[in-house]
């Protein structure tokens, strides 16, 4: 028995109201979670550089410290990455985007599709992808609540993401059919550099009951 076995259905808080649907569900992929946002390649360049130094300079125990350090670390953030992909189930609904997070203590954070005014994927390669949704009008969503499904370095605004995506492009499609049935005749979303963006109405909504 696991903290999930309660759900009603699976990733969601409750049953669905009536007229509503499960579009697509997915989570992250595990490997690519911890490359993308967990920066494992980096640790590994970091530790490498300093088992060199450490030979370089004679230290051999210094570099036997920085070998078993990094191992460590590589392993703690391995670790994390697959509870994450195992916690973590994003659905698309035809009226909303939920994301069930947390290992410890699991939540649901609803965004209805009318708050989203964009949709911006970034590909990771070998077909993975995340997508970071921009909503409009003022929200409560802060940082903490989200991360790490969160896109980086927007802190004053955090933008909820889809992480490590397998199939992100067929992802970023469902979205954008699901964006524009709520809004059929909705501007697509403004391009970004080096982002390629995905088509969602431009809606000026307050963000009320998007945590639950």
């Amino acid at each position: 028995m696991t903290e999930y076995d309660h759900e009603p259905v699976r990733g969601l808080p409750g049953e669905l109201p009536a007229g509503e649907h499960i579009i697509w569900q997915g989570s992250p992929e595990w490997r690519t979670f911890a490359r993308s946002a967990l920066h494992t390649r980096w640790v590994s360049a970091y530790f490498a550089a300093l088992a060199v130094l450490g030979l370089a300079s004679g230290k051999l125990i210094g570099a036997a410290a920085a070998v078993i350090g990094g191992a460590i670390t590589l392993g703690l953030l391995a670790l994390f990455a697959v509870l994450v992909a195992r916690t973590t189930v994003y659905t698309i609904t035809n009226r909303r985007v939920v994301l069930r997070v947390g290992i410890a203590l699991n939540k649901c954070i609803n965004l209805p599709l009318a708050l989203i005014g964009a949709a911006n994927m970034r590909e990771l390669g070998a077909g993975h992808g995340e997508i970071a949704l921009v909503l409009t009008g003022s929200h409560r969503l802060g940082l903490a609540t989200i991360w790490p499904h969160a896109r980086p370095w927007h802190l004053s605004k955090p933008q909820p993401m889809l992480r490590a995506l397998p199939d992100a492009q067929a992802v970023a499609k469902v979205l954008a059919q699901a964006c524009a049935a709520v809004v059929p005749n909705a501007a697509p979303a403004t391009q970004r550099s080096n982002v390629a963006p995905v088509t969602a109405p431009v809606r000026d909504h307050g963000m009320q009951g998007a945590m639950a």
